[in-house]
């Protein structure tokens, strides 16, 4: 629930228990002619159940009266304590977990800083969790961040092309970001903000015309999504080449499915696979898993590469196989950790 909808509770539980109160010190002093004080006492016993003596002998009235004023007040009051306690017992429980998450923030490397939670936010955050990558959510919406702020999301509340928001997110640390805002122009600012405070992020961007996508190529982006056009082009191969589609659908680059298609970097290789290709090093024998493309250094792509293709050092092969048959191959190329 929202921070509006709890004060609005603690509202109307503070007025509840304050006219609870003064009807009962009204109506001793109506009925028994106490004074305030006592009234005022009588009323606080009565509420709290704790069985303190009465000020005086009441009479028929005022028995009556203690009656009703001890059955209509029980539900109330119970209900009055219950929120002002939650409320407070919450919100330091909340400050806690805020004041966890900002430490936890700082003091991450490599990881995700994903701008905008909306329907393109949300299926981002979806698959980085199945790929276990570290990230950071930024909005500038209040009631999104306190909707999900039960959800284990590390949020950061404020308007990404600030350069005091993105350096809280870690910026200078950080692997990659990815802004799903929905206008252009904030995504062009955020990828030009981000880019100056780190050369070397990698950034993703929506966009929502190719006039937008060209803009934002040239303010550094590495990859332009519309998806506008991504989903039309999708339908339309449903209709031209469904069975293609269906095809490629079967094939997962999520781990836990049967067979899935993985990149593996090789960074470092092992010094006995150095320079040699992929004949040589017998992957394909020793792990069962094959290889369906190949990326060079300078970032040139090669589709299903030859046997003699030579495996160098900042390579990437793009490996189709179980999740045994892969892990197995990251083992043989020195990636199992």
């Amino acid at each position: 629930m929202g921070e509006g909808h709890n004060e609005r509770k603690i509202l109307i539980a503070v007025i509840s228990l304050v006219t609870i109160v003064f009807t009962g010190v009204f109506g001793y002093m109506g009925i028994e002619d106490f004074s305030f004080v006592d009234a005022f006492y009588m009323t606080i016993i009565t509420l709290t159940t704790v069985g303190f003596g009465e000020v005086q002998p009441l009479s028929d009235n005022g028995k009556v009266f203690t009656a009703i004023l001890s059955f209509i007040s029980l539900g109330f009051f119970a209900y009055s304590i219950s929120v002002v306690t939650t409320y407070f017992v919450e919100g330091q429980l909340n400050y806690l977990v805020r004041g966890y998450r900002k430490k936890n923030i700082k003091n991450m490397e490599n990881h995700v800083i994903v701008v905008g939670f909306g329907r393109n936010g949300q299926q981002v955050i979806e698959e980085l969790q199945v790929h276990n990558h570290y990230f950071v959510v930024i909005d500038k919406s209040h009631d999104v961040l306190q909707r999900y702020s039960g959800k284990p999301i590390r949020f950061i509340e404020g308007d990404a092309t600030e350069d005091a928001v993105l350096e809280k997110a870690g910026v200078g640390k950080a692997q990659s970001i990815i802004t799903t805002l929905p206008g252009d122009a904030d995504n062009l600012f955020v990828a030009l903000t981000a880019r100056a405070l780190n050369k070397e992020l990698r950034i993703v961007s929506r966009a929502s015309s190719e006039s937008a996508e060209k803009k934002l190529r040239i303010a550094g982006v590495k990859s332009v999504v519309m998806p506008e056009k991504v989903g039309g082009a999708h339908m339309a191969k449903l209709i031209a080449r469904p069975d293609i589609v269906e095809f490629l659908e079967h094939l997962s680059i999520r781990g836990e499915d049967p067979t899935n298609i993985e990149e593996i970097e090789c960074r470092q290789l092992p010094e006995e696979f150095i320079n040699k290709t992929i004949y040589e090093i017998g992957v394909r024998k020793k792990s069962g898993a094959n290889i369906v493309g190949f990326k060079t250094p300078e970032g040139k792509y090669i589709i299903n590469p030859t046997p003699d293709t030579i495996v160098i050092p900042n390579s990437k092969l793009f490996v189709l196989g179980t999740r045994e048959q892969i892990a197995s191959m990251k083992k043989i190329l020195g990636r199992d950790k």
